[in-house]
This record gives structure tokens, C-alpha cells and sequence, in this order.
């Protein structure tokens, strides 16, 4: 990141670019969310995955996040790693985006640990790996095994002869 020295100005565009690629990708997955794995993986969810991280580093870049305010709300923004990640795998199930995020999560909970030992925001960041990545597990080892979690009652609420009943009108 040398040329930050030399265009420091020049962030925001680099941002503009991502929060529009970040439509693209989210309309992308909303439409192709029931891709074979091994292209919505490559195609879909892992660019999205790396996306919305990349959103959160530049942006800090941007805004150069060296001072006390600007770490307080980056160990506030982080948790949005966490609860981007649950949304994808209770909304669709899609343990990829979860496995992928609680890669991120790591890898910044190292990048982190090195820069600022004494700092919450590696902390944060290995908690969110850890629950992203045990949330995950939950989700993909019933798929792996051919059983879907459901948070959903099932069988039937009304019986089927009086769902018909008011159609036949020999009440």
C-alpha cells in the first residue's frame, strides 16, 4: 500500500468502486443463491465474502484509523463480520459465506495481533471467528449428511379435510 503515501486523497473512490461491486455481488447471490457449490463458491459468495471485509479496511484506510475514536467504533464494526455471516446461515443455509467470513475474521484477528497486542479488536476478532465458524458446523454437517436444520414447526397446522372444506361447500 505505498501509493497511499502518494495519493492519500484517493480513497474514496476505491470505496465508491467497492460499495457498487458490493451491489452487484448481493444482487448476484440473491438471484444465483442455488448454484452447484463449487461455482457459487468461486462465482458468488467468496467474492461477496471478501467484498464486504474489504468495505470495513478501506474505509479505515480511508479515514486513516489511527486515533482512539476511530478504534473504538472499528471494535464496534467488526461484530457486523458476525452478524452478516448468521444472516446467510439462517436466512439461506449457505455454509460457504459462514466458512468464508470466519476465514476473514481470522485472518484479521491475526493481522491484528501482530500490529497492537494490547488491543480488543484480535479479541473480537477470534470470538467472531469462533462462533461464525461453530454456527457454521451446525449448518453444514446436517446438510453434509443429507438432514436440513429447521428452525420451522413441521407437519401440518390444519388437518387437510378441513383446509378442503370450505371448496366442497357441503358444510
Amino acid at each position: 500500500m505505498l501509493w497511499v503515501h502518494y495519493f492519500p486523497g484517493h480513497f474514496w473512490i476505491a470505496e465508491i468502486m467497492l460499495l457498487l461491486n458490493f451491489s452487484n455481488l448481493s444482487a448476484l447471490y440473491f438471484r444465483h443463491s442455488r448454484m452447484p457449490r463449487v461455482i457459487h463458491i468461486a462465482v458468488v459468495s467468496g467474492p461477496l465474502a471478501w467484498n464486504f471485509v474489504a468495505i470495513f479496511w478501506c474505509g479505515a484506510a480511508m479515514v486513516n484509523a489511527q486515533n482512539l475514536a476511530a478504534r473504538i467504533l472499528a471494535n464496534i464494526v467488526i461484530w457486523g463480520i458476525l452478524g452478516y455471516g448468521l444472516f446467510f446461515l439462517a436466512a439461506f443455509k449457505d455454509y460457504t459465506m459462514g466458512f468464508e467470513l470466519s476465514i476473514l475474521a481470522a485472518s484479521l484477528g491475526v493481522h491484528q495481533f501482530f500490529l497492537k497486542t494490547i488491543a480488543f479488536q484480535w479479541i473480537f476478532a477470534f470470538t467472531i471467528m469462533s462462533v461464525l465458524f461453530l454456527a457454521t458446523l451446525a449448518v453444514a454437517i446436517p446438510g453434509f449428511f443429507g438432514k436440513e436444520l429447521s428452525f420451522r414447526r413441521e407437519g401440518d397446522i390444519v388437518d387437510a379435510d378441513r383446509e378442503r372444506q370450505p371448496l366442497l361447500n357441503d358444510a
